[in-house]
């Protein structure tokens, strides 16, 4: 299957969402995080942060545009990098701070508004778009390539 779709209903589900997740990432993945404002996007990848071990304080890179992680587990030692572009302005700064080299075989790339950056970027395994409802909100995964068909396919065979 190419696509999941979830209701969560709170903060806790969402951050649970991001430890279940957090068991299938591995090495060069990127993964695309839509959503308006307070949709959940940290929060998940909050979850997941702390879910591969890491036990300090998860921050937006909101100012900074990225936060980096060394994650050392079963899949072996990788590089995390949570990119948040909401401030990110323009292509040529994207090149100045060298952020390509991060997308490579022995990291995994979390963005948090993608669009704003479409041009250099390169295209995503998996896009996790964010819907806020009246009670919490729903999440549509969709896989944009072979690692993210087999990560998707994992979600959709669970009961």
């Amino acid at each position: 299957m190419n696509d999941f779709t979830l209701d969560l209903a709170d903060e806790a589900a969402t951050l649970a969402f991001g430890a279940t997740l957090a068991k299938l990432v591995e090495p060069n993945l990127t993964i695309y995080l839509h959503g308006d404002l307070g949709a959940g996007k940290t929060t998940l990848v909050r979850g997941l942060i702390h879910n591969l071990g890491f036990v300090g304080k998860v921050k937006s890179p909101t100012y900074t545009l990225v936060e980096s992680y060394e994650v050392i587990g079963e899949k072996g030692t990788f590089m995390l990098y949570h990119f948040d572009l909401y401030r990110f302005n323009d292509d040529e700064e994207w090149e100045a701070a060298g952020f390509r080299e991060y997308f490579n075989a022995n990291s995994v790339c979390l963005i948090e508004w993608p669009e704003k950056a479409a041009s250099v970027l390169p295209q995503p395994d998996i896009e996790v778009n964010f819907v806020i409802k009246p009670m919490g909100r729903t999440i549509h995964l969709l896989a944009h390539s072979n690692l993210g068909q087999q990560l998707i396919g994992k979600f959709n065979a669970k009961p």
